[in-house]
């Protein structure tokens, strides 16, 4: 808790030390499997001196899913290699081949719309091509990619970078022997079909990195695309903090706006909340609670980890309500949080909390 009052709230003060940290220990480990890293800004709306943090860390590439974010990083002379790492939509085809290096592919119609804007500007646009692995987001079919690198490969102005696929995102599917060792397999096959050894071969996200740290046989998995782990330093499979990596680059600080004896139990006839759910009711008899000035339209409330002492009993649009074991907390005192991913998520690209860098 702090009374600092020359300081902005909502803030979300960023350790750009721990970040890089993070990056460099992961970036290293990953290097003596032979597997590069592609550093993931989209959790922090492609920010800059995140992005320049990553780079100086070591990730030989920088991802991301919008391509908004791509262009701020353009526009910051951000000059190293970007994948725009969402299928591209059609209405942004000339964005991406102007802005992004490489992009994530699971349409024939896209790569055709990406070949033909490449054409017109003289520019090359790769293309890694995503492979279905059983999560069910995205991804070719395994039946249909050979068909789709043919027909890929015979389109002008693209340059085939290899294959991927993404796991754990939609579906918690676990990225392991069996999964990698398909799209290692994949990989092979198509080099021999076609004559050529690709260059790329994606594993997937941080959810892959309990497979490649440990195991003896990574097969051709020589990259991987890494957001959370370096942010947060949490395995996304287990939420448990990565040995030796920092969990505490991010804290969300929220002003205290009322300080109240309160009793836990509402009265009057009871309909839907604002957000159509209703918190369980502990019934605790009066308590201290304090309204802070944060709400859902800011951050993921469930996301958030209170101080020792504090228990987040709800929130509202523009309010979180938390009960405090101490009966001293005043107007204006700043109460900081830890984000998880879905709350750090929304944190970043809400305009209404400061980012605040720290060196």
């Amino acid at each position: 808790m702090s009374d600092d009052k020359n300081l902005k709230t909502p803030r979300l003060e960023i350790n750009l030390h721990k970040i890089q940290e993070n990056a460099r220990i992961l970036v290293e480990n990953l290097a003596v499997k032979g597997i590069s890293v592609t550093g993931i800004t989209k959790a922090s709306l492609g920010c800059p001196k995140i992005a320049k943090v990553l780079l100086s860390a070591g990730v030989n590439a920088l991802g991301d899913s919008r391509i908004q974010n791509i262009m701020r990083m353009r526009n910051a002379d951000i000059t190293a290699p970007i994948t725009l790492i969402r299928t591209p939509m059609m209405s942004q085809i000339e964005q991406v081949v102007e802005h992004a290096t490489i992009s994530f592919n699971t349409e024939l119609d896209v790569i055709n719309a990406l070949s033909e804007s490449a054409q017109k500007v003289g520019k090359n646009h790769g293309i890694i091509l995503m492979l279905e692995l059983g999560d069910l987001r995205e991804g070719i079919m395994p039946e249909d990619i050979e068909g789709i690198v043919s027909k890929t490969l015979e389109l002008p102005n693209i340059k085939f970078k290899g294959i991927g696929a993404n796991l754990a995102c939609r579906s918690g599917v676990v990225p392991d022997a069996k999964n990698m060792k398909e799209l290692s397999d994949m990989a092979n096959s198509l080099d021999a079909i076609f004559g050529f050894k690709m260059d790329i071969v994606s594993g997937g996200n941080s959810a892959n990195l309990g497979w490649a740290l440990k195991s003896l046989n990574i097969g051709r998995i020589n990259n991987l695309c890494l957001g959370e782990s370096f942010l947060l330093g949490l395995d996304p499979l287990t939420r448990k903090p990565i040995e030796g990596l920092y969990t505490s680059a991010f804290t969300l600080m929220a002003e205290v706006i009322e300080s109240k004896i309160k009793p836990t139990k509402p009265w009057g006839k009871i309909g839907q909340s604002a957000f159509g759910k209703l918190p369980p009711i502990k019934e605790q008899g009066n308590i201290s609670q304090i309204l802070l000035a944060i709400g859902e339209q800011d951050t993921d409330p469930s996301g958030l980890t209170p101080p020792l002492g504090m228990e987040i009993l709800g929130a509202s649009s523009d309010h979180i309500i938390v009960k405090a074991d101490k009966h001293s907390i005043t107007i204006g005192n700043k109460i900081s949080f830890k984000p998880n991913y879905a709350a750090l998520l929304r944190a970043m690209t809400s305009p209404f909390i400061e980012k605040c860098f720290i060196s």
